[in-house]
Order: C-alpha cells, then structure tokens, then sequence
C-alpha cells in the first residue's frame, strides 16, 4: 500500500451543501429557507422556542433547593499548612488564623471563614484559630502537640 492508494471508507466524508448556487442545486435561490419571515434572515437564533409549545426547559420538573444565606468556607489541608511552615511563609510560633493564612497566600480570601482538613501530615507544633475544622483534623493537631480552636466566624456573629 502507498500513499497515493489511501482513501477514506465509503460514507464517511460527506460533502457540505452549498445553498444559493442555482436552480440545479436543488438549493438555490432561498436556499431552503422559504419565503420571507424571521427565519429567512441572517442573524436569528430562536433557540429553546417549540413554536408556543412548552419549552423542554419548563417541561422538566425542578428538583433541589440553594439555601440563599448558605456559608461557604475557604478550605485548608494541614498537608498545605506544614508545607508553608517548612517553607517559612507561615510562623509555627504565633497563633495561626485567617489574616495569617491570607497574608501568606495560602487562601486567597476567608469568605464565611476557614475550615481546616485532615488530609495531608502535620508535625509543626501550630496554634490555630479557624472558622471550622474536622474531627480528624483536630485530632491530627493535637496530636501533633498543638492546638486548633474554633472561633464562630465574624459574618454568622453580624446576621445572629
């Protein structure tokens, strides 16, 4: 086999319809868009329209509920937080809360607060004071020889 010899399956490339070249075409003169109307100009789209019947959109039913006043945190693996004390962007020494973790670029705002993870090893002795924190990750600190607190975030005490 060379080359020259190569050819795609039969079917599979089709051409592309060419519309407004002429009465042989097939599709020429209004190019199969019919005669006047919204839908024989350029630039229409009329998407999710069924013509007055119901839309798709408004046929399927809706399911779920999005609290408006939900809290949503800015989360923090301990793994991250050992890697910022080994690289001395953040100080073991001083109690670590939002400001320190924003300053050090570790999160890039507190939204309702900080909320830290266990995923990843801790083995600084750290002193943090988070908006929330998991069981494990408690655990983890204080196994570590530290100490996590959970102070209510500064937004819930405003609207309380």
């Amino acid at each position: 086999m060379k080359l020259n010899e190569l050819s795609d399956n039969p079917g599979a490339a089709k051409k592309r319809t060419r519309v407004g070249r002429g009465p042989g075409s097939g599709k020429g003169k209004m190019g199969g868009r019919g005669i006047k109307g919204q839908k024989s100009r350029s630039g229409v789209a009329i998407n999710g329209y069924e013509g007055g019947q119901m839309p798709l959109y408004q046929r399927l039913p809706k399911r779920g509920f999005n609290k408006p006043n939900r809290r949503s945190y800015a989360v923090v693996n301990l793994g991250l937080i050992q890697k910022f004390i080994d690289e001395k962007k953040l100080d073991a020494k001083k109690p670590i809360d939002g400001a320190a973790l924003v300053a050090s670029g570790l999160v890039r705002r507190e939204l309702d607060g900080i909320r830290v993870l266990a995923k990843g090893d801790i083995s600084a002795k750290v002193d943090l004071h988070v908006a929330g924190a998991s069981k494990s990750a408690v655990a983890a600190v204080e196994k570590a020889g530290g100490s996590l607190t959970v102070t209510a975030p500064a937004a819930a005490e405003a609207s309380e």
